[in-house]
């Protein structure tokens, strides 16, 4: 222990200038403060009038659309050519050499930049049309015709990242540079929790079947620099589902509650010398703690859903850690008011193998991801509930390797994604790809770009995606940085 040291690290800007300015020091401290709180009043509380906190439950900019958002990432990028961009076209050009007017120079990744054939790839399984708007979907994913009338499938997703890392940094933070605060902590910051016994925002990580599986990283449901009670917690499948949640003294709960208020104590006496927000958030941390004690147990005990429930979502719903036993814990904490939900599926990155490996990953979501939607609906959360189904960029048109093991490179100029529940379009698909599915040729739309989707999102949770910032060194920083727009063609 170094109380020097300590104390050097623990006094922060506020606490110099309240402890050791006079005079013009303190004239000073003034104007500084009341820049710092009024670009900190620029998020809800700007139209929400005094008093309001940003980061509780409370007014939005206008009425949402939704409650809550449950976001099913595939990280690696499903193959949209093989999944929900159909293209006939594709087979009368099934082999023929992508013509380099299609591919206008586009940068590659080290991976086929020094192929000397791009040789167009058919989808190697057949589409159906599917429910009453006869959507287009491919066999890979037979339960999602069950969904077809639910569901709006935008086609003309784009990004300007190629590798994994960059292009899912992107799309979970609204930046290809790690620090920034997630998605989810951004919707938990702004609208915080309808609950009092969970968190705002709670990630699940489906078990990993795909040895070459792309990593996940905890920054990627990372608060930055936002308050740290709005990051994400993660939802383990084996031992505790919470880290440290259980007492191993087994303390009983009134000895718990002394406990908690001791320390609460001490904390407040803390922040009352040194000003530093933080430990305001380290006694939130605490409170809930407690409480999900009590919650989460009761949350992953699935035991009480009838056998009805696992007939929808399968067998593998019984199976902690399955994407379907996940997306059967994400519609649970919804209903008990968790604003935002993430799960995330590995193992969709095929540069070769595709034709193998593909139905292997597809078969692991299919039947999970369209059970929830099922579910929601016939429960009534779907109508306020937005999920959102997809990868960080697709793949590419043009075969990488030989011809019986072949694989689709990364590919950012399109994709496809898809989107379904309250304020959305179900039954529909937004957005046009050229007939190689290489490139956005809508005529009225530039396509939907990370950041517009983003901005869609923060709309239908009544949030104007441009208000909602956050001062940090002196810059009041958005999700959307300086661009997007919302994608008005997808709503309802």
């Amino acid at each position: 222990m170094k109380p020097i040291t300590d104390h050097d690290l623990a006094i922060n800007r506020r606490y110099f200038f309240g402890k050791s300015a006079t005079g013009i020091g303190v004239a000073a401290l003034a104007s500084l403060l009341a820049k710092e709180a009024n670009g900190q009043q620029k998020s809800l509380a700007t139209s929400n009038g005094p008093g309001y906190d940003p980061g509780l439950t409370g007014p939005t900019h206008f009425a949402p659309k939704v409650k809550r958002v449950i976001y099913l990432c595939q990280s690696g990028a499903p193959s949209h050519i093989d999944t929900f961009d159909y293209k006939p076209s594709l087979e009368k050009l099934d082999g023929q050499e992508l013509p380099a007017s299609v591919r206008m120079g586009q940068r590659l990744t080290g991976m086929t930049a020094g192929q000397k054939s791009f040789a167009v790839a058919k989808s190697f399984m057949p589409f159906q049309q599917h429910g009453e708007s006869g959507q287009w979907i491919s066999d890979l994913m037979p339960h999602h015709g069950k969904i077809a009338d639910d569901i709006c499938i935008v086609k003309s997703m784009h990004t300007e990242a190629i590798n994994h890392d960059p292009a899912i940094t992107f799309f979970q933070t609204g930046h290809q540079q790690p620090g920034r605060p997630s998605l989810g902590s951004w919707v938990s910051y702004g609208l915080g929790s309808e609950s009092e016994n969970l968190p705002a925002y709670a990630v699940l990580l489906d078990k990993n079947s795909d040895t070459q599986a792309q990593p996940l990283y905890s920054r990627l449901w990372g608060s930055g620099f936002l308050p740290s009670n709005h990051q994400g917690v993660k939802l383990r499948s084996v031992g505790d589902p919470v880290l440290y949640l259980n007492d191993p003294t087994n303390a009983s709960l009134d000895d718990k509650r002394q406990l908690l208020d001791s320390l609460s104590q001490l904390n407040e006496l803390r922040q009352t010398e040194v000003g530093d927000p933080e430990i305001q958030t380290r006694i939130a941390a605490y409170e809930m703690s407690y409480r999900m004690q009590m919650s989460v147990p009761e949350l992953t005990d699935t035991s009480d859903e009838p056998e009805s429930t696992f007939d929808l979502y399968g067998e593998d719903a019984k199976v902690p850690g399955t994407h379907a036993a996940n997306c059967l814990l994400a519609r649970r904490l919804s209903e008990r008011g968790v604003r935002f939900v993430q799960i995330y599926h590995r193992g969709w990155d095929h540069h070769g193998g595709l034709p193998t490996r593909h139905p292997k990953i597809a078969k692991e979501v299919d039947q999970g991801s369209s059970a929830l939607i099922q579910d929601l609906k016939q429960r009534g959360l779907l109508k306020d509930t937005l999920v959102i189904w997809g990868g960080e960029f697709g793949r590419t048109v043009y075969k990488q390797g030989n011809s019986k093991n072949y694989g689709r490179d990364h590919h950012p100029r399109c994709f496809s994604i898809w989107m379904a529940g309250g304020g959305i379009k179900g039954g529909t698909s937004y957005g046009e790809t050229d007939d190689f599915s290489y490139n956005i040729v809508d005529r009225e739309t530039r396509g939907v770009h990370v950041h517009d989707l983003n901005a869609t999102i923060m709309h239908l949770l009544g949030m104007n995606h441009e208000r909602l910032t956050y001062r940090f060194q002196g810059r009041d920083y958005r999700l959307t940085d300086v661009h997007g727009k919302v994608v008005k063609g997808v709503l309802s």
